[in-house]
This record gives structure tokens, C-alpha cells and sequence, in this order.
């Protein structure tokens, strides 16, 4: 198959947000899963079953909005929870789903969501520009039917005006933005404040 400049550039990306994520031990063995939505909107993503820390292009596949494969390549059983949101957050062109430690410990921590509030790096998150600023990070109950826990999630965003992830207990973050530095912009910062959390919480030791 033919793939488009932007396809490749878009994978790029993907690949080295990855050997980042992973350098940081945020996707142990397989875990995880990485999207951007390309110009012509169908999207660049991770493929099933490929260690994220040693990703290359032939590593990310093309799928069309409706989570079906373009390419022949297999996708992760995951891959509506990129597409729904890219459908929902017309802004939205990259989503990163890590499996860190952090955000497995709040989910098992706090019962339904996160606050975080009055930190100066919540400043890095989209939009942000005072350290007075209090935001939730919702957190779902890990389900293996995955259009179900789609739907839970798009019924928790109904309710909201900003959102900048969630977290899937037991299981990771998903974090996202206009682009694949911004969203892992987002996601490096959210794992800060979840670590802050924690050792306020006693769950973690300085």
C-alpha cells in the first residue's frame, strides 16, 4: 500500500513518542496504544501486539473513522476508544494510552476520579494559564467489552466542558491533544501530578 507523506510524518511521531513513553517505563511488555489523526481524516495507529519502546513505521497502521483497517494490518482491541473520541473532539489529533504505574495506583487509590487543583504545572495542559485551576480526571472501571466502555466514557463527557483524559482502573491513562507533542505534553505532566497525589496520599515514599 501506497502511504501519504502525512501517514509517514504522523507515524514518525508516534514512533518517538513511544521510545519516550517507554524510556520513562510508562508501557511495560506490549502494553498501550498511540493514534493521530491525519488531514484527510482517517488515522495513523499503533498495531496490535508491538512493544511501544522499539516501534518503526511499519509498526503503525492506517484506519478509517469507523476503526476499520485500511492497510490489511491488525489493530488493537482498543482502537474505538481512539476513534470515538476523535469523532466527538474535532480539535483532537493525537491520543497516547500508557499503562504507568501512576495512574494504575490512583485508579486502585481514588474511587471515581482525580481533582487536581492548584498546581503550577497544570499550566502545561491546553488552555491553562493560572496555577488556580482545579481539574477532574475521571476514572472507569475496566471492562473487556470495549464498546460498552466507550459508551460509559462519552456519557461521562456529556456532562463536562473540558476534559483532558481518564483513567481505565487497573489499567492506564489516555490523554490527548492537537497534536502528538501536545498530547504528550499532557500525558507527562497528568503523570506528575498523579506521582504528587500519590506521595500526598502515602500511597508512594519520596
Amino acid at each position: 500500500m501506497h502511504y501519504s507523506q502525512d501517514f509517514k510524518t504522523a507515524a514518525t511521531a508516534l514512533c518517538n513518542a513511544g521510545r519516550f513513553i517507554d524510556s520513562k517505563g510508562w508501557v511495560p511488555a506490549t502494553s498501550g496504544n498511540f493514534s493521530a489523526r491525519l488531514q484527510d481524516g482517517t488515522i495513523a495507529i499503533t498495531t496490535s501486539g508491538k512493544h511501544k519502546g522499539y516501534l518503526q513505521v511499519d509498526d503503525i497502521m492506517l484506519i478509517d473513522a469507523d476503526a476499520n483497517s485500511l492497510d490489511g494490518k491488525k489493530p488493537s482491541a482498543e482502537t474505538i476508544l481512539h476513534t470515538f473520541l476523535y469523532k466527538r473532539l474535532p480539535d483532537v489529533h493525537a491520543i497516547l494510552h500508557p499503562h504507568s504505574i501512576n495512574a494504575i495506583l490512583v485508579s486502585r487509590l481514588f474511587r471515581d476520579e482525580i481533582i487536581l487543583e492548584d498546581y503550577e504545572l497544570l499550566k502545561a495542559l491546553h488552555g491553562i494559564t493560572t496555577h488556580e485551576t482545579r481539574i477532574t480526571i475521571p476514572i472507569f472501571a475496566n471492562d473487556q467489552d470495549i464498546p460498552r466502555l466507550a459508551s460509559q466514557v462519552e456519557r461521562y463527557l456529556d456532562t463536562v466542558n473540558d476534559c483532558y483524559g481518564y483513567i481505565i482502573a487497573g489499567h492506564g491513562l489516555y490523554t490527548w491533544g492537537v497534536s502528538v507533542p501536545e498530547a504528550l505534553r499532557h500525558l507527562e505532566a497528568l503523570d506528575y501530578l498523579f506521582d504528587c497525589e500519590l506521595r500526598l496520599h502515602g500511597a508512594r515514599k519520596p
